[in-house]
């Protein structure tokens, strides 16, 4: 009888952070990190209480030791990140007081950006608890786009995030991408309002998720910031409450943190409303640190937040 290896398998692009609080220009002060939607998730998913690993490559130079090192710290099991000659990808982040971002890519023919089906570790996949999957990688290259279809095909539950970046495709291509991939998604975390009216032509949630679900998708859960989640499965539709920040600094990797708390607890089987609570609670946490993996809480800090939430509004 095979067992499963890890409770969540992801695939992506890691990527070296570079965050500053000035405006970019020559001189500005600036944090070297690693991130990436990949290592927030992943980051998050360990956090939640999952063995997480990453399927990757990384450069074989210092950058790429680096990358390692740090998704080591995180939690995230790197054996089957490939370290291959090339361009490290890279991303600038200038974040304001009010925790606004602006980033700058430069990932173009990334090492990154080359992963192909022939990277795959074998049998990783098919036992995976959950493998989590994004748009953003999707969109790098026909390679990984290929391949992510592969790993959603071979997988028992593939969650899958839209992660729509108009600087990497266009919405056509990402939706087509969508009606291809939705009939093996066991879950589908795309994010409203401009997500999906990009996408999906609806900024209605439960619109949304009628398409969505119609295309294949078994369940859907739909992001919409400070009016919380909402969440379409067979059994009906429920909704999810924004959990309020304790502090504001930086909301780079929030929806992240999300769907790596969700796919991680969904895979130590907690059903779908308690995983979408739990990762509510993890992404209200994680905008208070700065950078993608900047804070990302552990399971009962996490677990502490959203009774904390929950017994504030009773007593209200």
């Amino acid at each position: 009888m095979t067992t499963t290896q890890f409770d969540v398998v992801l695939l992506g692009e890691p990527l070296v952070e570079v965050s500053t609080t000035e405006v970019f220009r020559h001189g500005a002060d600036g944090v070297l990190g690693v991130s990436g939607d990949v290592v927030n998730a992943g980051a998050a998913a360990a956090a939640a209480g999952a063995s997480v690993a990453l399927v990757a490559r990384v450069s074989d130079d210092e950058l790429g030791d680096a990358v390692c090192r740090r998704i080591r710290e995180l939690g995230i099991d790197d054996t089957y990140i490939r370290r291959v000659p090339g361009q490290q990808g890279v991303y600038f982040l200038h974040i304001d007081p009010e925790g606004n971002r602006q980033f700058s890519y430069a990932r173009a023919g990334s090492v990154g950006s080359q992963l192909d089906v022939a990277d795959l570790p074998v049998g990783v996949i098919e036992h995976a608890g959950a493998v989590l999957g994004g748009g953003i990688a999707a969109a790098l290259s026909p390679t990984l786009a290929r391949t992510m279809l592969h790993v959603a095909q071979h997988s028992g539950r593939f969650v899958y995030d839209p992660n729509f970046r108009p600087r990497l495709t266009t919405a056509d291509q990402a939706r087509d991408f969508l009606q291809n991939i939705a009939p093996y998604c066991e879950v589908m975390v795309p994010s409203a309002p401009s997500e999906i009216e990009l996408l999906l032509g609806t900024d209605d949630p439960a619109s949304a998720a009628a398409s969505l679900m119609g295309w294949g998708a078994r369940s859907v859960v739909v992001t919409q910031g400070s009016e919380g989640s909402s969440i379409f499965a067979e059994e009906g539709r429920s909704h999810q409450p924004v959990i309020p920040a304790l502090q504001v600094i930086d909301q780079t990797g929030a929806g992240d943190v999300f769907a790596g708390t969700l796919t991680a607890r969904l895979a130590l089987g907690d059903d779908l409303r308690e995983a979408a609570a739990m990762a509510a609670a993890a992404a209200s946490l994680s905008v208070g640190g700065r950078g993608g993996t900047g804070l990302i809480a552990p399971l009962d800090e996490i677990r502490r937040h959203s009774e904390r939430y929950l017994s504030e509004r009773v007593a209200t």
